[in-house]
């Protein structure tokens, strides 16, 4: 497609970005449920199987390669992103054609909505949330959750600067008053940050909670995760690959984190098998 037929669409999502915003959530919801729905029944039909056939190693190995999957699968887009993002390109086009008719046709309150949305992936927000939750985890005896929290958060605050220093992209123009942001803009710090933090309490609360609350915790933090993401377009304070690239570089972060204390959590268990999983 050219950079012209790309710039007339994103003109076209624009003056319909809350329908579409709408549609999209309500896919990517069922789209997990059904993931989600799935996986169990296939863990429930191989438990057994695994539980016989699988050796430590092999277990080991599947969890590798899981979540090396995943991180390849987001680097690759956060690097194809990253590639098109030289001014007059036909992503530049496209990201500047958006923002503008998001400015023409979106409502104030609409986007005083989404002002309310984006700070659940503010700074003060986020280090709240992190104190919070690892001082939960540390009173109830869980040090290895806790310190994969930490290490979660804390890494994707000093990962995120270090990306956008290497990129140095301007924001785009936001007069509306409702927000107000400076630095640099790629990838987006807000969606990285609600990406790795809500992902890593859905997975906090599939460790720690009834299974009753863990399809509405993990639904939860997806909606939450995605709208404080597209609360940046809304704004203005960032281009709409600045988003796709702050999904993709919380995704990778997000896997190796969970991935880490997930292989953790397996050697714990296989050199002290009778003593309690933390």
């Amino acid at each position: 497609m050219s950079s012209e037929a790309l710039a007339v669409l994103a003109t076209r999502i624009g003056a319909n970005a809350l329908p579409i915003f709408l549609c999209l959530l309500a896919v990517l919801l069922m789209l997990v449920a059904a993931i989600a729905w799935a996986l169990r029944a296939l863990r429930e039909r191989l438990k057994p199987a695994v539980q016989r056939r699988l050796r430590p190693a092999g277990a080991v190995l599947l969890y590798g390669a899981a979540g090396f999957a995943l991180v390849l699968g987001a680097a690759l887009l956060f690097a194809e992103i990253a590639e098109h993002l030289g001014p007059g390109g036909a992503m530049a086009r496209a990201d500047a054609a958006l923002a503008e008719s998001i400015r023409v046709h979106v409502n104030p309150a609409t986007l005083r909505a989404f002002a309310i949305v984006t700070h659940f992936g503010d700074v003060l927000s986020m280090t709240l949330l992190g104190v919070v939750v690892a001082a939960l985890l540390w009173q109830r005896r869980q040090p290895a959750l806790a310190l994969g929290w930490v290490l979660a958060v804390g890494g994707n605050a000093l990962l995120n600067p270090l990306l956008k220093r290497v990129f140095e992209r301007v924001r785009p123009v936001h007069d509306h008053g409702l927000v107000s942001e400076l630095g640099w803009s790629f990838p987006s710090g807000h969606t990285s940050s609600a990406t790795v933090a809500y992902g890593m309490l859905a997975y906090l609360a599939l460790r720690t909670l009834p299974p009753r609350w863990h399809l509405p915790a993990v639904l939860g933090a997806a909606a939450l995760a995605f709208s404080v993401g597209c609360s940046r377009i809304f704004l203005q304070v960032h281009f709409a690959s600045d988003v796709a690239a702050g999904f993709a570089s919380g995704t990778a972060w997000l896997t190796v984190c969970i991935a880490s204390v997930e292989l953790g959590r397996h050697y714990r268990q296989h050199r002290h098998p009778a003593g309690p999983s933390r």
